[in-house]
């Protein structure tokens, strides 16, 4: 189980992001610089225990309205081979040292628990609390799931992030929206969606699509 450690990271991950998150395609623009903070999210364990993973959501207050956004996070001892494209940074964290920070779509390790966690094989946990599982993050299914393997193909979009994963096809929200607005957009092809929730400004919460997972010629159809 990952252990997670109450100590400091120089720079803080809100302040990696910041100069990242205007670069990728599904940024909404406010022509300012983003004013970030985190305000919900959950883990994934590695079963090796080597490599950091979170799905982070993180609020931008730099527009008229705010707009949340769902970062896959990966957090590395060392650099990860071939994945040039998706370093967000490095960061010295008080316990472990230097760190390499990825965007998770483009880690493969992170790629195959989200589908573990879609097939029913791992479970969420809580985003600061060690060893404890977070019972808000949910999982529907409509069937059994294939497995898997090989090196995700990966594609960024104004929609999101696609990933196509052997016969399956992995779409990761990035622009979050509460769920009653999104179950108008029925999941035709899916095999499995995840959802949890995020602290609203006023201080209620939302709950939302993470990622669905559908057959690859299925959705292609």
């Amino acid at each position: 189980m990952a252990v997670i450690h109450k100590t400091t990271m120089k720079p803080t991950k809100l302040e990696l992001l910041a100069p990242w998150l205007p670069l990728q395609p599904w940024y909404v623009g406010t022509g300012r610089a983003p004013e970030l903070s985190r305000v919900g999210g959950f883990r994934l364990d590695d079963p090796r225990g080597e490599v950091g993973i979170e799905f982070m959501v993180v609020r931008d207050d730099s527009g008229e309205r705010p707009v949340h956004y769902h970062l896959p996070l990966s957090y590395r001892g060392a650099p990860l081979d071939g994945g040039e494209q998706g370093l967000i940074g490095t960061s010295e964290h008080g316990v472990l040292g230097q760190r390499w920070i990825y965007d998770g779509t483009h880690d493969p390790v992170l790629v195959a628990q989200l589908l573990a966690l879609l097939q029913g094989r791992a479970e969420a946990q809580m985003q600061s609390e060690s060893d404890t599982p977070d019972r808000s993050v949910t999982v529907e299914r409509a069937e059994a799931i294939p497995a898997t393997s090989g090196t995700p193909d990966v594609t960024n979009g104004p929609d999101g992030t696609h990933l196509a994963v052997g016969p399956l096809a992995l779409d990761v929200t990035r622009v979050l929206r509460p769920e009653e607005d999104v179950r108008a957009a029925a999941l035709v092809h899916a095999l499995a969606h995840v959802s949890a929730g995020w602290r609203l400004p006023d201080g209620g919460e939302a709950r939302g699509r993470f990622a669905a997972l559908s057959d690859a010629v299925s959705r292609a159809s």
